[in-house]
């Protein structure tokens, strides 16, 4: 899933790909991504994109005062595209949901892979009332975003670590892939109660959420949108390295499964040596 760096590398990439240009068509090949219906996508057709903003992990694209914003969910991405082929694409054939095309000939796909389909388009004059967008939390690369405000943030948790990190209305942004980044960076046990974290604890959390995100912001700016995916598995310490071993003390990366999704940690690092148990009420063997 795209979360908040890559996220923030297609916003640069489309703003300076499109900030300027006009939407001369806008065809939805898979009409389930489409979650609103006033306005039509045809309202976009004829104006020009102003701006292009990043709501936690959803992309809006500011056309004028009317925005179509997206969100890419687990298997969503976009494809930019010099060209399109001269045919018009046919619903229910492959991985293709949306097109945009411009006014300069160039344009972008929506993709989304697999059998799950959960990629999300919304056409709206004001962004904040998009369900998903309404009860997000703070961003964590915000200015104002400080140790006292997450602090703030934690206190009033009593659930596992990882999960709070994850929550959107709590902060947003954060998936699966970088929450374990950040508690790698924090050095601390993904199933940590929020409840028991020390103020010296809760500051180098705070530190690691900050830089992990920075940092991966960084690797991820310029980077064009067709090399993001790649980009981002490059930089990961712990997330997808199952059985590899842990860059900072060399142990050996392990994982947790759950139904539809896996955690992964080094134990030296993070739980004292001591591995989790890979069931989904996981807790520290003992």
């Amino acid at each position: 899933m795209p979360e908040l760096p890559e996220v923030e590398a297609l916003k640069d990439f489309l703003t300076d790909h499109l900030v300027g240009r006009g939407i001369v068509r806008v065809l939805p090949v898979a009409i389930s991504v489409l979650k609103t219906y006033d306005p039509p996508l045809t309202a976009l057709e004829g104006r020009d994109v102003t701006a292009v903003e990043r709501h936690g992990k959803f992309l809006d694209i500011d056309a004028g005062g009317l925005h179509l914003v997206t969100h890419l969910a687990r298997a969503g991405w976009l494809q930019w595209k010099d060209r399109f082929p001269d045919s018009p694409p046919r619903p229910g054939k492959g991985p293709l949901a949306l097109r945009v095309a411009l006014d300069t000939g160039e344009g972008f796909d929506l993709t989304e892979a697999g059998t799950q389909k959960r990629l999300a388009v919304y056409v709206t004059e004001a962004p904040d009332e998009i369900p998903g967008i309404a009860r997000l939390g703070p961003d964590p690369l915000a200015p104002d975003f400080d140790e006292e405000r997450f602090a703030r943030l934690l206190a009033g948790e009593r659930r596992q670590i990882k999960g709070a990190l994850r929550d959107q209305s709590l902060i947003a942004g954060v998936g699966n892939a970088y929450s374990d980044e950040i508690l790698h960076a924090a050095r601390m046990s993904p199933f940590k109660l929020t409840s028991s974290l020390t103020e010296q604890e809760v500051r180098g959390l705070h530190q690691a959420l900050r830089t992990t995100l920075t940092e991966a912001v960084e690797r991820s700016r310029g980077v064009a949108a067709v090399r993001l995916k790649a980009e981002k598995k490059s930089g990961l310490r712990v997330h997808g390295r199952t059985g590899e071993p842990c860059p900072v003390c060399g142990d050996t990366i392990r994982e947790v499964s759950f139904a539809d999704s896996s955690l992964q940690y080094c134990a030296t690092c993070q739980t004292g040596g001591k591995p989790l148990a890979d069931r989904r009420l996981s807790r520290l063997l003992k």
